[in-house]
């Protein structure tokens, strides 16, 4: 195959792929990461040894490749610990590749870190998976360089050390010199805002693991944390508007007759679930019958999987739904901003509406299926006792998320919170009503409701109510100026 022939061949193209490239044949045998028509990242074999192949095409190849190469080049100067680069070259007219020697074995800090997130916050596993990350960070700010895209991913263990990887997203202001304080904040803003927000009380905790390598300027913690907010707020904005569109993470086709997003890694499992959701939602096992929506457990691909049919009762409820966004839509919404905010909820994997001339009829949610028992069968012999500590303290921080984010759930009786045994967390479902409140007032409003809603589950004399009226906080304080 020709590298121009590349820009053509969509996300998932037949592998393995071979080229020639200056007179060696490099064979692709696995995809890693894949920007179409742009950017192949995969495993590929050169000269009888594995190695990481960047191949770069399309209109912006020449500037990609350039701004690939030199950012490898300025680790390797700057004495960072990063794969050799082996190999590179550039073809005019069709693009360039860059071979990277291939860290057999190496795990991602990312990979290092969801293997402990679900533990007691900030032990000493959590401690060192981020201290090390912190450390990496340190010596590259004291060496003039920055990742712009900087993300635990980007970050490799391998045989002792973590090596940086991604040259693309490397950028230098003095190489060799430290990093300015500005910069060096905006930097850290941005790697603490992809932190759950719980870990925000703690970061002058880990910021002594920077200090402890790169203690060139004094940090103040107000700004950073201004950084790590403005970030975090970005980083929403932009999430919730991928879930809407055609991207690496999701495959979406919006028109007048229909719409369907699926997340991307699962879109071929899915596919015939998605054709005919009806027959498999009447083979699954029946969840829920109701005039409003339909519920089975549905077993597709080798896992099982909730679908959730929003029906249209008749034509008046339809004349009372056409118009807006479907209840499905509302819960894949605030399904993947829970998801991103770091709050347990089942993962939405599909959402679909069924269209004619963008007027909505019946519409379908699928999602992991969670399991477990919801809350009231959880606490049903804790009556007249306390509920084991492991799971107060993780509705403690349920209740202290919802806080922290302004986020109410609508209808948040007990068969909507569900124990999930792998997380050690609480899972909250059925999302139709969720709602993040811009304004502290309506908020407060919204959370004294669901607190209401959710102690009523118990009889209020019984000593589980009185636990639980006493841990979960009280509505929020709201000035006048609210």
């Amino acid at each position: 195959m020709q590298l121009a022939q590349l820009a053509h061949a969509g996300r998932a193209p037949a592998l393995p792929l071979r080229f020639e490239l200056a007179g060696e044949v490099l064979e692709l045998q696995r995809l890693l990461r894949v920007l179409p028509d742009q950017r192949y990242v995969g495993l590929a074999l050169w000269c009888g040894r594995p190695v990481l192949a960047k191949i770069l095409v399309g209109g912006k190849a020449a500037q990609h490749f350039q701004r690939e190469l030199q950012g490898a080049r300025l680790l390797a100067e700057q004495g960072l610990h990063t794969p050799e680069l082996l190999a590179q070259g550039w073809q005019a007219g069709e693009g360039g590749w860059l071979l990277f020697d291939y860290l057999e074995g190496a795990q991602s800090l990312w990979d290092a870190w969801r293997a402990v997130e679900n533990q007691p916050l900030l032990n000493g596993a959590q401690q060192a998976v981020l201290g090390e990350a912190l450390a990496v960070i340190a010596q590259m700010h004291a060496r003039g360089l920055w990742q712009a895209d900087l993300h635990l991913d980007n970050l490799l263990r391998h045989a002792g050390r973590v090596s940086v990887i991604d040259g693309g997203g490397v950028r230098v202001e003095v190489a060799g010199k430290p990093l300015s304080r500005a910069r060096v904040l905006e930097n850290l803003g941005m790697f603490f805002a992809q932190l759950p927000a719980e870990v925000q009380p703690f970061i002058e905790e880990l910021l002594v693991h920077y200090l402890l390598v790169n203690g060139e300027h004094a940090l103040p913690l107000e700004a950073l944390l201004a950084e790590v907010d403005k970030v975090r707020r970005w980083r929403l904005r932009d999430y919730m508007k991928k879930i809407a569109r055609d991207c690496s993470l999701f495959s979406a086709r919006v028109g007048a007759f229909g719409l369907r997003v699926v997340r991307r890694e699962c879109a071929d499992d899915l596919a015939s679930l998605l054709g005919q959701p009806d027959v498999l939602l009447a083979q699954g096992r029946a969840l829920k019958l109701g005039g409003s929506a339909t519920v089975a457990l549905v077993r597709q691909a080798g896992r099982e999987l909730v679908v959730k049919r929003y029906n249209v009762k008749n034509f008046g409820h339809w004349l009372t739904r056409f118009w807006r966004p479907s209840r499905a839509w509302h819960s894949w919404v605030e399904g993947n901003r829970l998801q991103l905010l770091g709050i347990a909820t089942p993962q939405p994997l599909a959402v679909l509406e069924r269209r004619w001339c963008w007027l909505r009829g019946r519409a379908y949610l699928i999602t992991e299926y969670c399991g477990g028992q919801d809350i009231i069968a959880r606490f049903q012999a804790c009556q007249d006792g306390p509920p084991p500590e492991t799971e107060l303290l993780a509705l403690d921080r349920l209740f202290a998320a919802l806080l922290r984010e302004r986020i109410s759930h609508g209808d948040f009786k007990g068969s909507n919170l569900f124990w999930d045994e792998r997380l050690g967390r609480w899972s909250l479902i059925d999302l139709d009503a969720m709602q993040q409140h811009r304004s502290a007032r309506s908020f407060a409003r919204a959370y004294a409701r669901d607190r209401a809603r959710f102690l009523r589950n118990w009889p209020a004399d019984s000593q589980l109510f009185k636990l639980l009226n006493q841990r979960i906080p009280l509505t929020p304080a709201v000035g006048s100026a609210d």
